[in-house]
């Protein structure tokens, strides 16, 4: 004889067992909800008691983090400095079914660092009465130390049918969610899938201006400041300004707003502390609800628990076109679009927005040959396409080393010396995904409409790894706006690996810094065989060129202070691995330098050895038709008034600006295409649509 829960079962009766809900997130029921085709699931997360301590202080910044199966489906806010926070926080899920418990996690948020777990706990929505709703205490665990009392998690939950809901449309949001893990850029809900398929709704620029009357940290009473933002997942960080308690940064960074309503940016102020951890000087937040758009905001903010204040200049705008769409969804394939994009970037329009210098679109058709990295002998691959800021995910094909994706997508340009990046990552459930190969494309080398075959490379771009992926890809852009954008500053990322000491790069460094000595002192021998006459019509020239241009130098000397503070063992160790370090980047940075100067006149980009061309042509001719000597009037007067027009300018050097777009000579090499094996040869087509 049946009892009354597996007979309504067996007649396929929508309704739960009245079961108790475990303290622990567990059940203790045996029979499994028939399943009416799909349900919304609504939580409201109340509140956290006697959660773990993570921070040295005694408290943490807890958030929770909900997930269905191998998806992140909600994110809270951070509750800074609190063991018993209150959330308050709502959030509607649509489920297909309900033999995935909800998984919910709660962590530490570290800026900057690896946030710490702070337990964990499952909620079986099989035990879920349908539409009542129903208060759960949730006793959060540690796998790892299950004795460990980590505190409990308070929610609020009501399930509801969607009987009426189509199964396609639900697995059409499932394929466009963002999956959790360090490449997602914004974790989205399905409800705002549901209303529009732009991934950003617009740009946050701030400026960091300078801080004022900073707590000293120091022995010495002074400061090394530096600021760190976050919204959401973006991150940035600062120059570090020595020994003052006053800085003045003058330093730019972009931010995108991918909920409409805005959200709340956390600014942390920090002195550095060479070999040890930094010391906190104070926090504060800007909420972007508050502030209207298109228009430049001054903020003078006060710093909580610490001492002075940041100046910041906020400025909110409209949208781009970012967008993710299926292959068959063309934007320009239809012709009133594609000559509406061909407009909008057509030469007679160069002073309308120069930061808008182009459109590029991206269809990921399809890899081939993927490395295997689950023990089954296949992978879960998905794709990251990445444009300077811009990141962009593919939904996963499980199971499969022969993906097929079939995703467009589209960017704004800014610049157009930008390099396109397409990774190809294993997703793994509750893990960081595995990388699986990557390719980098700059712009300017891409043909238009062509599908082609790319062989994926490692991490460090210099060599082949296992598989190939198709891609077709479109670019269109204003020459002259590309031109001007080329002589202002990069555009920072916030998403960048951390220097680490290496061996290798060290030594490969050393040996670009040598070739570049090589060069001037080669140039210093062939100075010095001027002077002895070894080809007597060389030095007649070089002798009137000398006294033409003779002038006087004057050498400066600098001294360095010498730190007499006593450091204990390890904070030696410390100590020498950061100027290890140090040492690495600044022989790159003087490679990378002279590598630029000579690929400028070698032509590696076209592009940037013409409009140089261009540039000396142009200032040649005004030498010629003014004097020199207004020329300099008119600089000095721009360069005197600069700061009286525009306070909070960024200074730039527009020749250094110029030199940052040519590749150095690793950037070469990470940029070249390595051909593929015989055996993939991709149907190429030609369109014409693009001129």
């Amino acid at each position: 004889m049946l009892d009354s829960c597996k007979l309504k079962s067996a007649c396929n009766l929508p309704f739960i067992c009245n079961k108790k809900i475990n303290t622990a997130g567990t059940s203790n029921a045996e029979v499994p909800l028939a399943d009416p085709g799909m349900y919304q699931l609504d939580i409201t997360l109340r509140r956290g008691q006697s959660l773990a301590a993570r921070d040295r202080g005694g408290t943490s910044d807890p958030y929770v983090k909900f997930k269905i199966g191998r998806k992140e489906v909600f994110r809270s806010k951070i509750i800074h400095k609190n063991l018993n926070p209150v959330w308050e926080e709502k959030a509607c899920i649509l489920v297909d079914h309900l033999r995935e418990p909800l998984y919910i996690k709660v962590f530490d948020y570290d800026f900057g660092l690896q946030d710490d777990f702070m337990g964990s706990a499952f909620l079986d929505l099989a035990q879920l009465e349908l539409n009542r709703p129903t208060d759960v205490t949730l006793t959060l665990k540690d796998p790892h130390y299950p004795d460990h009392d980590l505190g409990i998690i308070l929610l609020s939950v009501i399930l509801t049918p969607k009987e009426g809901e189509s199964r396609d449309v639900t697995m059409l949001m499932r394929k466009s969610w963002k999956r959790s893990s360090k490449f997602q850029t914004q974790s989205l809900r399905l409800s705002d899938l549901h209303r529009k398929s732009h991934l950003w709704r617009g740009i946050v620029s701030i400026t960091l201006i300078e801080g004022r009357d900073l707590k000293a940290m120091d022995s010495n009473g002074l400061s090394d400041p530096y600021v760190k933002f976050r919204l959401g997942h973006q991150k940035y960080k600062s120059k570090i300004m020595p020994k003052t308690l006053n800085p003045q940064w003058r330093e730019q960074f972009d931010f995108h707003l991918y909920e409409e309503r805005g959200g709340i940016i956390d600014i942390t102020a920090w002195d550095k502390d060479a070999g040890k951890r930094d010391d906190f000087i104070g926090r504060c937040q800007v909420d972007l609800s508050a502030l209207s758009r298109e228009q430049t905001h001054k903020l003078e903010l006060q710093l909580e628990e610490g001492e002075g204040h940041l100046v910041l200049l906020v400025t909110l705008t409209a949208s781009a076109t970012v967008s993710i769409s299926d292959l068959s969804v063309n934007s320009l394939e239809d012709q009133k679009e594609r000559e509406k994009i061909l407009k909008r970037y057509s030469p007679l329009r160069i002073f309308h927005n120069l930061k808008d210098v182009g459109f590029l679109q991206v269809k990921v058709i399809r890899a081939e040959g993927l490395m295997a990295a689950d023990v089954t002998g296949k992978s879960d691959p998905f794709c990251v396409v990445e444009l300077n800021n811009d990141r962009l995910l593919t939904h996963t094909v499980y199971k499969n080393l022969n993906p097929e994706w079939n995703k467009v997508f589209t960017f704004n340009i800014k610049d157009i010396h930008s390099v396109l990046e397409v990774t190809v990552y294993d997703e793994d459930r509750d893990r960081s995904a595995d990388f699986l190969g990557k390719v980098a494309i700059p712009l300017l080398s891409i043909q238009n409409g062509e599908q082609k075959a790319y062989v994926l490379k490692n991490k460090q771009l210099t060599g082949p790894t296992k598989g190939v992926i198709y891609l077709e890809i479109d670019v269109i852009f204003n020459a002259v706006k590309a031109s001007l954008r080329t002589l202002i500053p990069k555009e920072q990322k916030y998403i960048e690996e951390e220097n680490r000491l290496s061996k290798q790069l060290l030594l490969r460094n050393f040996i670009r810094m040598k070739r570049c000595v090589m060069v001037l002192v080669n140039a210093a021998y062939y100075v010095n065989s001027c002077f002895d006459w070894d080809s007597p019509p060389r030095s007649l020239a070089a002798f009137v060129v000398v006294e033409d241009m003779l002038e006087d130098e004057e050498e400066e000397d600098d001294k360095d202070d010498k730190d007499s503070e006593k450091k204990g063992f390890i904070n030696k160790i410390y100590a020498i691995q950061e100027v290890c370090v140090s040492v690495q980047n600044i022989l790159d940075e003087v490679a990378s330098f002279g590598e630029r100067i000579k690929n400028t006149f070698n032509w590696t980009v076209p592009f940037l050895s013409w409009l140089a061309i261009v540039a000396l042509c142009v200032f040649t001719v005004i030498l010629y038709c003014i004097p020199l000597r207004y020329i300099v009037l008119v600089w000095g007067i721009n360069k005197f008034t600069k700061k009286l027009r525009s306070p909070y300018a960024i200074d730039n050097n527009e020749l250094l600006d110029f030199l940052s777009r040519v590749p150095s000579d690793v950037q070469v090499v990470q940029y070249q295409e390595l051909k593929p094996d015989p055996s993939h040869s991709p149907y190429k087509r030609k369109k014409n649509n693009l001129g």
